[in-house]
């Protein structure tokens, strides 16, 4: 899976959307329930269900407010229109911990159509692969529900003391990837490739069951 946007177009969109995640849909997330963490959506993220029947979602270049009346469109151009124009305050309300991305509610969120949807599409091959991954080789291990947290804006879950996870890309590696992250150091092998254990591009993982593959086999090597 790749986008045919340039390096560039691509981390100015997942920056934007981050960024969008954080101080629209995990802030609203915040204020109706106290909880930030994501969902993987048919299109990007999504809230949970809020106590009001609402869901706020990134829809590639756009955030969509659906339940509790009509649906709100509206494209991300700054935080604070984009807020206005669908009905939301923006913001991370933090208290102890800062957001990950700064708050800024006029700078221009500048993102790309194209690069937007493949961001979209890898969370969907990712949250596929994860839930076959789960209910095939974790169930006895008690996995976490696979969630996107804001500040880091990766979708992933917990089990055995192992990190599984799809990333849009960051300043270690600025290409979208899937990781198996262990807790605590490796046995010297190829696989583990970066510092945190091991990753591959999605220029590798083109598919669900090859995304599924390399987490099985990070496990296998773990010994699980």
């Amino acid at each position: 899976m790749t986008s045919t946007s340039s390096a560039d177009d691509l981390a100015r969109t997942r920056g934007s959307l981050h960024r969008a995640a954080e101080h629209l849909l995990s802030a609203t997330l915040k204020r109706a329930t106290g909880q930030i963490a994501l969902l993987p959506g048919v299109a990007g993220v999504r809230t949970p269900e809020l106590p009001d029947g609402r869901v706020v979602s990134l829809d590639r270049d756009e955030v969509v407010v659906t339940g509790a009346g009509p649906v709100r469109r509206a494209r991300l151009t700054t935080l604070a229109e984009t807020a206005e124009a669908v009905g939301l305050e923006p913001g991370f309300p933090w208290t102890t911990h800062p957001p990950g991305t700064a708050y800024d509610p006029h700078a221009a969120l500048q993102v790309d159509p194209v690069a937007a949807t493949a961001l979209a599409e890898w969370f969907v091959l990712g949250d596929d692969a994860l839930t076959a991954f789960a209910a095939t080789d974790l169930a006895d291990e008690e996995p976490t529900r696979a969630v996107v947290y804001p500040e880091h804006f990766d979708l992933g879950l917990t089990a055995g003391a192992v990190n599984y996870g799809f990333s849009p890309g960051d300043e270690s590696i600025p290409t979208p990837y899937a990781y198996v992250g262990p807790h605590s150091p490796p046995e010297p092998d190829p696989f583990w490739n970066a510092a945190f254990g091991a990753a591959r591009t999605w220029d590798e993982l083109t598919t669900p069951a090859l995304a599924l593959d390399f987490l099985r086999a990070g496990r296998a090597l773990l010994g699980r």
